[in-house]
């Protein structure tokens, strides 16, 4: 690999035989120069025939660890073409699921926004009998927090009403310099930071069904001061996606 922006996902639990290739050069009509980042093949429009998914990208001039341009083409047997813009973003990866249940696996898109730390933008396609059709991902969860007396700090997760404690006082040196606490008490009430999710990939859930799993980081005054990690996994019927269970996890113990 020349530049390191590129990410190439491996399709998950895959019914078929798919076929994954990475990156290579391409050019665009405009003459400017793009990356395939990714090309798959399989069946995903349930016609029993093949189809080309490519996923492309086109960096910014002056700086290629950005991608100005993400898009996905599909190709089909009888040579039609779908063209799905996505958003701007540092890389992206696709993954395959079959999230409904039908037997035909949907195109699940991440655009990461600041690297693979960052926050994504994620998208979930369909293209059952050669239609597009965008589905809905889960929402990040919603949490109340903040900081407490004695280098502490709580958070509550609001759908299913668990609230969680955690110990700071390792960082009791660092937040009395920056002038959090004084003599272990807060100088003014400071919540902490809910980040949307940082990562969003297919996973069995505990129903047994296959889902979404989801990251959410949470952090103090600072974004490296990495409070917790909190994982969530949903299942999707009916156009719905439900929340099945949670997972807080401090900043040593993230799996």
């Amino acid at each position: 690999m020349k530049k390191e922006f590129l990410l190439v996902a491996a399709s998950f639990f895959l019914m078929s035989v798919t076929l994954i290739t990475g990156v290579y050069a391409i050019e665009n009509d405009d003459g400017k120069k793009g990356i395939t980042i990714s090309k798959i093949e399989t069946d995903l429009t349930g016609d029993g025939n093949i189809e080309s998914l490519y996923l492309k990208g086109v960096p910014y001039k002056d700086d290629e660890n950005f991608l100005r341009s993400i898009y996905m083409d599909i190709e089909t047997k009888e040579g039609n073409k779908i063209h799905i813009p996505l958003e701007s973003g540092n890389k992206a990866a696709l993954k395959l699921i079959d999230i409904n249940g039908d037997g035909i696996k949907e195109v699940l898109t991440n655009v990461y926004i600041e690297g693979n730390n960052g926050t994504i933008n994620s998208y979930l396609y369909s293209l059952k009998d050669g239609v597009q059709t965008e589905l809905t991902i889960p929402d990040p969860i919603e949490m109340e927090s903040h900081f407490e007396n004695g280098y502490k700090a709580k958070l509550t997760i609001k759908p299913t009403g668990k609230t969680y404690s955690f110990d700071l006082r390792e960082r009791k040196k660092y937040y009395k310099k920056l002038g959090l606490y004084y003599n272990g008490k807060l100088n003014e009430p400071t919540e902490l930071k809910v980040n949307s999710f940082s990562t969003l990939k297919p996973t069995r859930t505990s129903t047994g069904l296959m889902g979404l799993k989801g990251i959410q980081k949470i952090t103090g005054i600072a974004n490296g001061d990495t409070i917790a990690y909190v994982v969530s996994s949903w299942s999707y019927r009916d156009g719905n996606w439900t929340l099945v269970d949670t997972i807080v996890r401090t900043a040593d113990d993230k799996k």
